[in-house]
């Protein structure tokens, strides 16, 4: 994130309750503060002359930026005029800032996504100033997936293994809304459930001017029991009692506001005919939990989601050129995540237990075979308590070592 002395335009994006506000005041408390929510604030906005604005508003913070339309304009102008040096723009329904974008300020702005906690964050805790990049970044980078893994402790030290347990437990249970670290257990449900009836209201009513939110919460609640899932617009419709163009446009409402996201086949043909439908994801366990009225215990589709999530997250929170998809063939050959960058092809496997089997690997082994040079290693994601080689460029790492820091 660049300083408010440095010349340029930020957006700062994402779902509701995230901490976008809070970020804003931490790094720019200089800077005045207009919430767009407010009437009055948009009024102002509106009446305030374009020429004007620099010794009006001058460089500021603007949350809920999509609010107000002409807002962008102004600063666009103001911008281009050199009278103003440094905006920043808040906002957490995606549709409507890029298109904002679009329209007025496409390069000049850079944006920046921000996620619900990840286990990262909850491991270091509160008094943290910024979370270590997890183990999982090292994976990406050029050293071997292999010689990485050689160099990490097989287990950690008493404190750092409790406080990664701590934080994916904390995250399989409650996910990662900043707003609920402080809260006791029945306070947490009730915060969630308050977020279900905020979001209908407050991010869905800027998204689509819907009459009835019965049909969208049906439907919500569905995609929530599919999380980790091939998408099937057709039957998710049917069960909801919707047209399929209908559904569409609500998971794309879903998407747009952070609340899913859709992971891609990889199509590459490296054995047989491979599944080109994405596969649907909640972006927050907790959230997923509160939908879906599931308590108690993570079963494997929500350990699945979690991880999912968290590799996605780190991917978008630090803007690594990589690209996440999944593998899976006709006729039954599948690896749930397959990482690619410059330096080729890690697959990872998720497994909700903490033993590791024989046909766990399978498919890991065939498409490493099928990938040649390509492949970089694999990955079984499990919750058992080590970090241990299977054989060649094939690793167990518990997903609290994975997506914590690597130094621990």
């Amino acid at each position: 994130m660049p300083t408010s002395s440095e010349r340029g335009l930020v957006l700062l994006t994402g779902a509701r309750q995230t901490g976008k506000t809070t970020i804003a005041h931490a790094r720019y408390s200089d800077l005045r503060y207009v919430n767009l929510d407010a009437p009055e604030n948009r009024e102002a906005v509106r009446a305030t002359p374009t020429a004007s604005w620099a010794t009006t508003f001058g460089s500021a913070v603007f949350d809920e930026a999509q609010k107000e339309p002409i807002l962008f304009d102004k600063i666009k102008y103001a911008y281009d005029g050199g009278t103003v040096d440094f905006s920043l723009l808040l906002g957490s329904s995606q549709i409507l800032l890029l298109k904002r974008i679009r329209e007025s300020l496409a390069g000049r702005i850079r944006m920046r996504e921000i996620w619900p906690l990840s286990m990262s964050e909850l491991a270091a805790g509160p008094g943290a100033a910024e979370a270590e990049p997890p183990l999982l970044d090292r994976l990406l980078g050029p050293e071997s997936p292999d010689q990485v893994l050689r160099n990490t402790p097989a287990a950690l030290t008493d404190q750092a293994e409790a406080s990664s347990r701590a934080a994916e437990a904390h995250l399989l249970a409650f996910g990662g809304m900043p707003a609920l670290g402080p809260l006791d257990e029945d306070r947490r449900w009730e915060w969630l459930r308050d977020y279900e009836r905020s979001y209908l209201e407050r991010d869905l009513g800027d998204l689509a001017r819907l009459d009835d939110l019965g049909p969208f919460k049906t439907f919500q609640r569905l995609a929530a029991l599919r999380s980790g899932s091939l998408l099937n617009y057709s039957a998710l419709a049917r069960e909801a009692g919707l047209a399929v163009d209908t559904a569409r446009r609500y998971l794309e409402y879903l998407r747009l506001s952070y609340q899913v996201f859709l992971l891609q086949p990889y199509t590459n043909n490296l054995t047989s005919a491979v599944v080109k439908t994405p596969k649907l994801y909640w972006t927050d366990v907790g959230l997923l939990r509160s939908l879906t009225r599931r308590r108690g215990e993570a079963d494997g589709a929500l350990f699945e989601t979690m991880v999912a999530a968290e590799t996605i997250k780190w991917l978008r929170t630090a803007r690594r050129d990589a690209e996440c998809r999944f593998y899976r063939t006709r006729s039954g050959m599948e690896v749930d995540l397959l990482i690619e960058n410059e330096h080729g092809l890690l697959g990872i496997e998720i497994k909700s237990a903490a033993r590791i089997g024989g046909s766990d690997l399978r498919g890991l082994r065939q498409l490493a075979e099928a990938a040649g040079k390509a492949w970089r290693g694999g990955l079984v994601v499990y919750r058992g308590a080590a970090v241990r080689r299977i054989d060649d460029r094939l690793w167990a790492v518990p997903s609290r070592r994975l997506f914590t820091a690597a130094s621990a």
